[in-house]
This record gives C-alpha cells, structure tokens and sequence, in this order.
C-alpha cells in the first residue's frame, strides 16, 4: 500500500519540463492493434446482422489509420479521397457503430466539437486550451495518486476514469523563448 500525503495536482503544466518533450509523452500510449480491432468490427456486425458495405468498410479503414483524435468532418475529408460519394451521415452513423463495437472512443473536449479516437487502451490526456493540441500519456504516478485519493476519502476502488488535463504552453503563457509544441 503507498501512503501519500499533501496531494497536489498542478492543472497548468510546462509539458516539456514534465515529460521531456512530445516524443516521450506519445510513445508511452499503447499502439492499436490493426487486426484484433477489425476482428472485433467483424464479430459486432454479425452479432447485431448489420451488412458489411464498401462505404462503411472504407470508413473503417481510413478511421484505423488515423492518429490522434478526429471529427466527423476530418474523417469525412479522408474518406473523400478515396470516394467522394459517401456522406457525412454514412460516416456519422459508422463512427456510432464504431463506439457502440468498442472498436473507437468517442471525446468531448473543451472546443466543442465531437472527436473519436480508435480504442488503444488506457491514456490521459493533455489539452491545450490555446492551440487545441491533444497530447495522450500515460503516467503510473498519476495512477497510484487516483487509487490512492479514492481510498483516502471513503475506501473506494477505482472502477474507471477520463483524466484531462486542460493546459498553457509556454508560449501561450507568455514566457520568453517559450514554445509551442503544436509549431514544431
């Protein structure tokens, strides 16, 4: 059992004195598994009788592609690369599907607008509020505080959580030489 003591959590970060830079933050996330993913959008149709399309299969397969989290609108501009036909409903109504099969996670950050993101399990996220830069990570230290909160404030046990972390970067809180790491 870790006993922790005088928690703080520091909401407005400078991501490259915490995690060294981008690079260190990103390769901690766990890379999706192509096959397994489309092994489970396969086993969902069939379960539910639902007719495997060209246009949905397509969309499935530009949305495994992807990194990072995507709107309907820039998944729509993908898949209209390869046919133009298909339409923002078709893409809307196969994201649901995607989330529903567990093959997607759907994300409603601070800018409003809806992003999903394939399943690669569990990560945190960054948010910067200037930018929109989203950044995963995956921080055990982070983990042990939660469990540890939770036990300190009435013995709960953590079943799930959506840890966000909305943040500055140093160039938007107006440090000198600071930078964003969006720019790079």
């Amino acid at each position: 059992m870790v006993k922790i003591e005088n928690i703080e959590l520091l909401f407005v970060v400078d991501i490259y004195r915490y995690f060294g830079n981008i690079e260190n933050v990103m390769g901690n996330v766990h890379a999706p598994d192509s096959r397994a993913l489309k092994s489970r959008w396969r086993d969902f149709l069939q379960e539910k009788n639902l007719n495997t399309t060209q246009q949905r299969e397509l969309i499935v397969e530009q949305f495994l592609k992807c990194h990072g989290h995507v709107s309907i609108d820039e998944l729509l501009a993908k898949v209209r690369k390869r046919n133009n036909k298909i339409g923002y409903a078709t893409v809307y109504r196969t994201l649901k599907l995607l989330v529903e099969s567990g093959v997607a996670i759907q994300r409603n950050f601070s800018d409003t607008q809806t992003r999903f993101e394939v399943e690669r399990g569990h990560h945190d996220h960054l948010i910067c509020e200037q930018c929109g830069l989203i950044v995963e990570f995956e921080d055990d230290e982070i983990e042990i505080l939660q469990d540890a909160v939770a036990k300190r404030l009435g013995e709960f046990s953590v079943v799930r959580h959506r840890h966000e972390l909305y943040v500055l970067c140093a160039k938007a809180r107006g440090v000198a030489g600071g930078v964003c790491p969006n720019e790079k």
